[in-house]
């Protein structure tokens, strides 16, 4: 009943095999395939053994009609594949042996297949992962052992194999460490292939991260912005393992910027859509994908392109927006920013002409935007030299509801200088020009809209203003400025009173009680004489007619008189010499 047939130069299994055959062992022939009828007759075979021919592939119709076959062994061949699904017809099937193959991976519906296998090695072979539903098939399986004595384990064979430790991976290797008690290995030290920074690592010595979808994260779902300027998309994600980020558009048409991709410390993937210098064409929808070997997602970001600076919309990125809390320094530099933006950063530009009259209107071109906004640089055009540092400290003095006072410095101005004030609602182009009249450095604008924010620039006539020159103001910022400066004066007058009334009382009222003392007591005639003299000092000559001695006494009544609240107020009373007037002292 057992047949063995180990010809090297058999390219082909036998015909004629005994039917009552119950083991049949093929072994170190040139097999390189099984004919799909050669076992069909064979009811009673029980052990097949084919191990170390040239086997490459199998037919699924081979092992048909084999349910009494309990021992596979396939071991040692070429087999880049095997068919899972015809062990649903070998029931009684314990043992298969698919050792030293070329096997490079296993279908999930292998785990339907494998529930009675006791005996399953897979050793030896090119093996990357396992699926996940096969894993959970071992973890959970209550089999009855192939061999009597092993005390109801399940033999593995997983040694040998190139495997990738990632995230597809982390079932396999919880399993591995947290084994079933009735699971065995034939060698349970496993070790990764790949990365190469885990190359040679035991399983049971990494630490792997469950996979995970893609999840796709926007800083916004709305880009506003200005015509010409530069605007940044920004995407990231998220997942396991890091999923690839592309960029497209939603019509179709091709992306004008360049991508760059970066990962954050936190582990979230980054890609960022750069657009310079962008124009009405590029409006639209904006798509971000992410995807992994588990799936993909996207995500959509609108960008529009306006002609104005402000914007209302709640969903726009508020990142360069200054919300006014700023500190000083911070406010500072948000605005000369944006005064940048008006000021012309090519060294080729032409210098404007003289206005004719008041009202003026002259377009400024729109300045690419600096790529270090914190220090935005200015080359000096042609021919504006000396003259452009002329203006400087350029602030508002005076203002109204609808109107401003601005002053400004020029110490190397002269009196024949003309100065030419630019200003504009903040984020238009268009400029309106007023020239001042020669000498002057101070002017107001009238007509400005109330609650809006404005730009304005001084510069001498004919030239171009330097952003140091401009400076940016808000006509409610200004009129609540002045509202609020009122309020302090009225609160310090009101406290100055509270504090300054009862002093007075109590004053007046002491210098009232010594008065009436004065009256009711007489002092003796020798000391209100000498309580009080005057010293008269004149550091001239004397006057003309003026006699005796410069010390004098005076009379009592007189010293009263003097030494009362109102006796500076009453010296001054006095009538002057002619010549230079005295100096007196008490």
């Amino acid at each position: 009943r057992t047949v063995l047939c180990n010809d090297p130069e058999m390219t082909l299994p036998p015909v004629n095999i005994p039917v009552d055959t119950t083991k049949l062992r093929i072994e170190k022939t040139a097999i390189r395939r099984v004919p799909g009828e050669a076992f069909h007759l064979l009811h009673n075979l029980e052990y097949l053994w084919m191990p170390y021919n040239s086997l490459a592939s199998l037919s699924g119709i081979t092992f048909k009609g084999l349910r009494r076959l309990q021992e596979l062994r396939l071991d040692g061949n070429n087999l880049i594949a095997f068919p899972w699904e015809s062990l649903a017809g070998m029931p009684q099937l314990r043992l298969l042996d698919l050792h030293n193959n070329e096997l490079t991976s296993i279908p999930p519906d292998a785990a339907r297949y494998v529930k009675n296998i006791t005996y399953l090695d897979l050793s030896s072979n090119k093996l990357m992962t396992l699926p996940q539903a096969l894993i959970a098939t071992w973890a959970n399986l209550q089999a009855v052992p192939y061999f009597p004595n092993d005390n109801s384990k399940i033999i593995l064979g997983l040694q040998d194999n190139p495997w990738v430790c990632d995230c597809s991976l982390y079932e396999m290797v919880h399993f591995l460490n947290f084994q079933s008690p009735n699971i065995a290995f034939i060698e349970p030290r496993l070790k990764c292939f790949t990365p190469r920074s885990l190359a040679g690592v035991f399983f049971s010595q990494v630490e792997l991260r469950k996979c995970q979808s893609p999840v796709v994260h926007t800083s916004v779902a709305k880009v506003k912005t200005i015509l010409g300027s530069t605007v940044l998309l920004r995407c990231g994600t998220t997942g396991v393992p890091i999923p690839e980020l592309s960029w497209r558009r939603a019509d179709g048409a091709q992306l004008n910027g360049t991508v760059h991709q970066e990962i954050s410390s936190d582990g979230m993937s980054w890609s960022i859509l750069g657009l310079p210098v962008v124009s009405y064409l590029d409006s639209g929808e904006y798509i971000c994908k992410a995807k992994n070997f588990l799936g993909a997602t996207e995500a959509f970001i609108s960008l529009i392109i306006t002609d104005s600076e402000s914007t209302d919309d709640p969903n726009s990125s508020a990142k360069g927006t200054w919300n006014g809390k700023a500190s000083g320094m911070e406010a500072a530099a948000y605005n000369d920013k944006l005064v940048a933006r008006y000021v012309i950063t090519t060294s080729t530009v032409p210098t404007l002409g003289a206005g004719v009259g008041t009202g003026d209107s002259l377009l400024l071109p729109a300045a690419a935007q600096d790529s270090n906004p914190q220090s935005p640089q200015v080359s000096p055009t042609t021919g504006q030299q000396e003259p452009e540092r002329m203006v400087r400290s350029v602030r508002v003095i005076g203002d109204t509801d609808q109107s401003i006072t601005l002053a400004w410095k020029a110490p190397m101005a002269k009196n024949t200088t003309v100065f030419s004030v630019l200003y504009a609602v903040f984020g238009e182009r268009d400029m309106r020009r007023i020239n001042v009249e020669p000498g002057k450095t101070k002017v107001t604008l009238y007509g400005l809209l109330p609650k809006t924010k404005y730009i304005v620039c001084v510069c001498v006539k004919g030239l171009i203003p330097r952003k140091e020159q401009c400076i940016i103001f808000s006509t409610d910022e200004v009129v609540s400025a002045g509202g609020t400066q009122k309020l302090i004066n009225v609160v310090v007058i009101s406290v100055a009173c509270v504090i300054a009334v009862p002093l007075t009382l109590v004053v007046c009222c002491g210098a009232l009680k010594r008065r009436c003392k004065k009256c009711f007591v007489r002092k003796p005639k020798d000391v209100q004489e000498s309580y009080v003299t005057f010293e008269s000092l004149s550091p001239g000559a004397k006057a003309k007619g003026v006699e005796g001695e410069y010390l004098t006494r005076h009379t009592p009544d007189e010293s009263n008189r003097l030494l009362s609240a109102r006796s500076s107020v009453d010296s001054e009373a006095i009538p002057k010499i002619e010549g230079q007037p005295n100096e007196y002292f008490c």
